[in-house]
């Protein structure tokens, strides 16, 4: 398809103007897909699974989804619309930007496949234009745009960069077949070996000064995201006193 013959799949009607209701939507198609997903990963969310799921042919489809890049646009705006942005901005910009963090990890580790969904060119669906007024909102009136764009950029990528890595580590924990903290037993004498050679002063610091490690997923992720609204908030003007 060329750029002249595309058609973004929120400016094609989901049903004619005539004629009888359709027997499928959009949505239950996509709802359909999300649940393969979970299940089987994304590839598995071919249209002949989701026709076999939703008892449809899956030809007929494609009547709906016209094609995988246009299931994929909605899989991704259904995924954000999971983020509750009620009522942000509250004029607490702290607060609204840490619900947001929290909402968005939490839609990661529910669907680790969303990594594979993530695409750098935005499709401006309903629940993403949403969260765009929602979310960019809630600096609107401390900086200029860009520089909003800029420290929503840095907010992003440290809730990406932290639920990718727990995604990640969560993986390499089911394939080893071990539990989180019997796989840190099993690197024990390595550990030791690397703590004995005296060789790694700050590897030594690490192991034995810091705290971070021993934190719970979720205090680690508060951690982090602390430093970001930190950051964040040295670059709003000061408040009047």
């Amino acid at each position: 398809m060329t750029d002249a013959e595309y058609v973004s799949i929120w400016m094609r009607p989901e049903r004619p103007a005539r004629g009888p209701k359709p027997a499928y939507s959009r949505a239950r198609i996509t709802e359909a897909a999300i649940r393969i997903a979970d299940a089987e990963g994304l590839e598995a969310a071919t249209m002949r699974r989701i026709a076999a799921e939703i008892g449809a042919g899956a030809m007929s489809l494609y009547r709906y989804v016209p094609s995988r890049d246009d299931l994929v646009e909605l899989i991704a705006d259904h995924l954000q619309g999971e983020i509750d942005v009620t009522g942000l901005p509250s004029g607490d910009w702290r607060a609204d930007l840490t619900r947001y963090a929290e909402g968005l990890r939490a839609m990661w580790l529910r669907h680790p496949w969303i990594a594979t969904v993530q695409r750098s060119l935005p499709s401006f669906g309903p629940n993403q234009l949403l969260l765009i007024e929602r979310v960019i909102g809630v600096l609107d009136a401390h900086v200029s745009i860009d520089e909003n764009l800029g420290l929503m950029a840095l907010l992003n990528g440290y809730i990406e960069g932290a639920a990718r890595e727990e995604v990640s580590w969560a993986e390499e924990v089911r394939r080893s077949g071990l539990s989180e903290s019997e796989w840190m037993t099993r690197s024990s004498s390595r550990v030791n070996h690397l703590l004995s050679s005296g060789e790694y002063p700050i590897f030594t610091k690490i192991v034995m000064q810091a705290r971070q490690p021993h934190l719970s997923r979720d205090e680690q992720f508060r951690n982090g995201l602390e430093r970001v609204l930190d950051c964040i908030a040295a670059a709003l003007p000061p408040t009047p006193s």
